[in-house]
């Protein structure tokens, strides 16, 4: 019998060597990732769409980096799918929106549409209804661009910054990302933005029917009778439109603009995600704020932080997740370790060095008396410090078991207990975010 086992025990023994060994190579190939301050960023690569948008972006403000847009468009082209387009997740299944956008940036970075790759993106996308069928956002970016008419899109009037609380929309009444992508985009809804578009580019070639003659952008929305609401508030306000008095819309403005302008968080921009950072910056160049003017030198700073540039190519990322990365390979580390290693301790450092304390964060808008102690995703987005960064934050210190991180810990699990919604649960940003007839929206 024991002759009979031990080769398993052998078996066992060179598992558990080679066990042994990958993860030493995986220790030391993160630990020379840290940088020398103690954190970790590992690059974050989303869907095509973002990229996309960086192109659209520099032709809508006439900031176009040739060299740049020529690499971003290497990127795209590799990521087209078999299916003709461009999904949201590797892999994935054809999406209209998204392939409208890279075929847009496509044509803007020069890309001839009788190309075999553009040839084969068009036939997807008219295939699948054609860009009059893209969603929301992609015909906000089209009207945008004179593409199609602004009936094309939901009514978005900056007005909405006077609702007040019990109304039953309010920005408040939304999550923190889609209120910072929001706020600057009443603004460019409200006074019909217009790309500078300075080659004219059109993608009149995506639609099956001509842009200003369709008369049912809308009929693909949610169904039920709290959608049909919705439409029929929409059509009734967009008909008001005219009727809004100047002065009205000059406060609404105002409001709009010193409330994105509070947030612009500098060069690690609004939010530190890439939608509401890009809203900010063509809103603030509509309100007529020069290329000079701090503002707009850090929300281009902000974007231009985002772009990862390789070998070959080029990509733009939604945001960077340092805090993030960081806290997950302290706990790899004490995993591996069971001790507090000099790695573990400049990562700790790094950390405590940015919790959020006493800013004037959003979440103070229903807790307005809760002491700050979280964590944000990115370097720095004091106004927005989420719940599971820092409940992963505040388990990496405590599982450290440093008496010099008690403060931190506490005040830590503290904003989180105050966090707590109604219900017993929890949502990422904001408190009591339940609000679900608001997915009702077109």
């Amino acid at each position: 019998m024991n002759r009979m086992l031990q080769p398993v025990r052998s078996g066992a023994g060179i598992f558990r060597s080679s066990l042994d060994r990958v993860i030493a190579q995986a220790r030391q190939a993160l630990s020379g990732r840290q940088a020398e301050d103690g954190h970790w960023c590992f690059e974050f690569e989303a869907d095509c769409t973002i990229p996309a948008e960086y192109i659209l972006m520099q032709h809508y403000m006439d900031e176009r980096d040739e060299a740049l847009q020529a690499r971003i468009a290497v990127y795209l082209r590799g990521k087209q799918a078999d299916h003709g387009g461009w999904p949201l997740y590797y892999g994935g299944h054809f999406d209209l929106s998204a392939s409208v956008k890279v075929y847009y940036a496509l044509k803007l970075a020069g890309d001839d549409p009788e190309l075999p790759h553009m040839r084969r993106a068009r036939e997807a996308i008219l295939a699948h209804g054609g860009a009059e069928r893209s969603n929301v956002f992609t015909r906000i970016t089209l009207a945008l661009f004179a593409q199609v008419p602004w009936r094309a899109v939901p009514f978005i009037p900056v007005e909405i910054m006077l609702l007040p609380r019990w109304f039953p929309f309010h920005i408040y009444k939304v999550a923190s990302w889609s209120r910072t992508v929001m706020v600057p985009l009443f603004i460019l809804c409200s006074l019909k933005a217009r790309a500078k578009n300075p080659l004219q580019v059109h993608i009149r070639e995506l639609f099956r029917r001509p842009p200003d003659q369709i008369t049912d952008y809308f009929s693909h929305a949610r169904q039920g009778i709290v959608a049909y609401f919705f439409l029929s508030l929409d059509r009734f306000w967009r008909l008001m439109e005219g009727w809004i008095p100047h002065a009205i819309r000059r406060r609404a403005l105002k409001k709009a603009e010193a409330w994105f302008t509070a947030r612009i968080n500098g060069e690690d921009g609004l939010n530190g995600i890439f939608p509401a950072m890009v809203n900010a910056h063509e809103a603030l160049a509509l309100l007529g704020y020069p290329p000079d003017h701090d503002y707009r030198r850090q929300t281009g700073a902000a974007l231009r932080k985002l772009v990862v540039e390789r070998a070959n190519d080029a990509y733009c990322q939604p945001c960077v997740s340092p805090v993030w990365d960081t806290c997950l390979a302290l706990h790899a580390l004490l995993e591996q370790d069971g001790e507090v290693s000099p790695a573990v301790q400049t990562g700790i450092r790094w950390l405590k060095d940015r919790q959020i304390g006493a800013e004037p964060g959003d979440w103070r808008e229903s807790r307005p008396h809760l002491a700050g102690g979280g964590w944000a995703f990115q370097y720095a987005n004091p106004y927005y410090p989420d719940l599971d960064d820092t409940a992963a934050v505040g388990w990496a210190l405590a599982r450290a078991g440093r008496a010099e991180d008690r403060d931190s810990i506490e005040k830590a699990a503290n904003w989180l207990a105050g966090m707590q919604s109604r219900n017993g649960g929890f949502g990422a940003y904001d408190v009591d975010n339940t609000h679900y007839y608001l997915n009702e929206i077109p």
